[in-house]
């Protein structure tokens, strides 16, 4: 006799389940919507879209919107992060890199040339402590560094064209955010969108000149993602992006290639 209210109260609580599962899911995924719709409105594409400017001033006037998704990204604590699959993850944390940013460079806006303005002569503005990120208040060093690249989690040297220094010489900020479900795609296309920008990677004759990118962080591009162990490894699987003819390909493949590195502009990415 209690078969009938015993499949109600499971069918119930299965609807009590899906329907909470359906609305995390749902706010899970419009987490980045408010940050998405400011780069939309005031991130510009510029140098036939290998670049973008940024519009701090416009920003500025909606500091309420960039402050109220900045908390939501505060909100969301270590165990519900853990959870989460790996794009998701690398998505969070390459938003949440980039939307500090803008808010660093925010507190002296307009009176900065460069975001280095922010720093000191003992530290740098990545270094500073004022981001409070999972449960500890943290550094921008500590989100790209240790979050992203030193968790060993991820293994994907493509962040380095999706996280942004507000800087000229940097890749592009994204003119949207960066999601679990597209971020593949996006990462794909920012790598592209960086390597065929003449102005910052360039093959001349028997030398290939690229950003200090690569300097800095070489290590990143030689830990076998996709098969990858070299630097010349990884252009080569970009050659077209960086125009390269097949002598230079067959030049970079037996290291015969010269590799130089550009000086890189850290003037501030704004739009006038």
């Amino acid at each position: 006799m209690f078969k009938t209210p015993l499949k109600a109260l499971l069918l119930g609580s299965a609807l009590v389940v899906t329907s909470f599962a359906t609305s995390f899911s749902a706010q899970a995924q419009n987490m980045h919507d408010s940050w998405n719709a400011l780069l939309n409105k005031h991130v510009v594409a510029i140098n036939h879209n290998h670049s973008t400017e940024v519009n701090y001033a416009a920003i500025k006037r909606e500091h309420a919107q960039l402050k109220t998704y900045l908390d939501s990204l505060t909100a969301v604590t270590q165990s519900e992060f853990d959870a989460w699959e790996k794009p998701k993850q690398l998505a969070f944390l390459i938003n949440a890199y980039n939307a500090w940013t803008v808010e660093l460079i925010l507190t002296k806006y307009p009176d900065i040339k460069s975001i280095k303005d922010l720093g000191s002569f003992f530290s740098s503005p990545w270094s500073k402590e004022f981001v409070p990120l999972l449960g500890k208040t943290r550094s921008l060093d500590d989100i790209e560094h240790g979050l992203i690249r030193g968790s060993g989690k991820y293994n994907d040297p493509r962040i380095h064209f999706a996280v942004n220094c507000a800087s000229i010489g940097c890749p592009a900020l994204r003119e949207e955010a960066y999601t679990a479900t597209d971020l593949e795609s996006q990462l794909q296309e920012q790598t592209v969108r960086f390597l065929s920008d003449m102005t910052r990677n360039m093959a001349q004759e028997n030398t290939l000149s690229v950003s200090s990118i690569f300097k800095w962080y070489g290590d990143d591009f030689e830990k076998g993602f996709r098969g990858t162990n070299t630097l010349q490894q990884f252009f080569l699987q970009y050659s077209d992006a960086l125009k390269l003819i097949p002598a230079q390909q067959k030049a970079l493949k037996n290291d015969d290639m010269k590799v130089k590195f550009l000086d890189y502009n850290w003037d501030l990415n704004v739009r006038h």
